[in-house]
């Protein structure tokens, strides 16, 4: 049975869980030792632990061996964290997508010639005190809000004859819309998404020579996972008046996982203390070059208030946040299997119920979007 995942989650990475990338490395985080850290030592006397649902655990030797090393302020190490992340992305692809996700329509998406699957899965608030959110390879800190988390994952996936012609196109062409500058192509292919902001782009360096079966100065390749890539970049919604924009800032992880296969991971992540941010800091307002991108979005701390006629009611919450695992396949039949699973909040004032509503034919759009921006690159590249 596949191990939950406490990394594929929708709650927001702190900057303190991630491991020092880059511009990163200079942001003040306490360098007395990290739960995180104490974590793994405690794992290591073996003593009895209580998980999250209250029940005690006795750690077992595959969990302890299995822990990742971390750096001198408690954060995990670069090449372990990332391996982790792939690794749990691959487990869902090959274990969790295909026995637990219900079908539920099956519709097309002009101009792809592919029908598209739709499936979905809830995660109700019993379900997350079952993750190992301090006993996994990359340990975090159990949410405070358990009994109120909730996720609800829709999914699609599609067969695109392997070809270079219209409605449909090469792995080659996947691979290179989906897996190689992954978030400014989908900014380049989705109406919606008006600007792809990139915070940092992460150097995969290698702590030790041969970890992972690599070779010393082979920084971003594992013996799974090839041409890996980590980086972080503010995604920007524009919807329908009278809703604000959505800004949604994301880890994203990229590697190809064989000859013809590739795995991209989205995972949001908090970085409104960070400088190098543009909108979740603030610093859009002054700086956009356009009134669009100097506009406050929905991120960090959102005020409600039910009617002028009651109490004001402020809430602290995340801002908007979204998690997807989207892989590419070229199988034996030379068709490339297109799979992507995602799960989101907007917050806002729009109620998850509407939110829900819209993702099924928000999915299925973006294979249309995807075919009709390849077309398009193909006559670039030709002219």
């Amino acid at each position: 049975m596949a191990r939950l995942s406490n990394l594929l989650r929708l709650e927001p990475f702190k900057l303190e869980e991630l491991p020092a990338l880059g511009e990163l490395e200079p942001i003040a985080v306490p360098r007395s030792k990290s739960k995180q850290k104490q974590a793994v030592e405690d794992h290591h006397v073996g003593e009895d632990r209580t998980v999250a649902s209250g029940a005690p655990s006795k750690v077992s030797e595959t969990i302890r061996s299995e822990v990742s090393t971390f750096d001198a302020d408690g954060r995990p190490a670069m090449r372990p964290f990332t391996k982790a992340i792939l690794d749990q992305a691959v487990t869902f692809m090959d274990e969790i997508f295909p026995s637990s996700y219900t079908p539920f329509a099956e519709r097309l998406s002009p101009p792809s010639r592919a029908k598209v699957q739709l499936l979905k899965r809830d995660r109700n608030p019993p379900w997350f005190t079952k993750i190992p959110w301090g006993l996994s390879k990359v340990p975090r800190d159990t949410p405070h809000h358990l009994n109120s988390m909730g996720e609800g994952w829709f999914a699609r996936k599609s067969h695109h004859a392997n070809r270079q012609e219209k409605g449909t196109a090469r792995f080659s062409e996947f691979d290179y819309g989906l897996r190689v500058e992954h978030c400014e192509h989908e900014g380049q292919y989705t109406p919606q998404i008006f600007d792809t902001y990139k915070v940092l782009e992460c150097e995969l360096q290698q702590e030790s020579p041969d970890e992972d079966g690599s070779t010393a100065g082979d920084y971003a390749n594992f013996v799974d996972y090839k041409d890996v890539s980590m980086s972080i970049y503010e995604m920007c919604h524009k919807l329908p008046s009278p809703l604000s924009t959505r800004v949604f800032p994301v880890l994203v992880v990229t590697a190809r996982t064989g000859k013809n296969a590739f795995i991209v991971v989205q995972r949001p992540v908090d970085i409104e203390s960070h400088p190098e941010a543009f909108y979740s800091n603030g610093r859009n307002l002054q700086e956009g070059d356009s009134y669009l991108k100097r506009k406050k979005p929905v991120l960090g701390s959102v005020k409600h208030g039910s009617s002028p006629l009651m109490m004001f009611v402020v809430l602290i919450v995340p801002g908007s946040v979204y998690t997807s695992i989207e892989r590419c396949v070229l199988t034996e039949n030379d068709e490339i299997e297109w799979t992507m699973a995602t799960t989101s909040d907007a917050k806002g004032w729009l109620p998850k119920p509407a939110q829900k509503m819209g993702v099924p034919g928000a999915i299925v759009k973006d294979v249309g979007f995807f075919m009709k921006w390849i077309e398009e690159e193909r006559v670039k590249r030709s002219s």
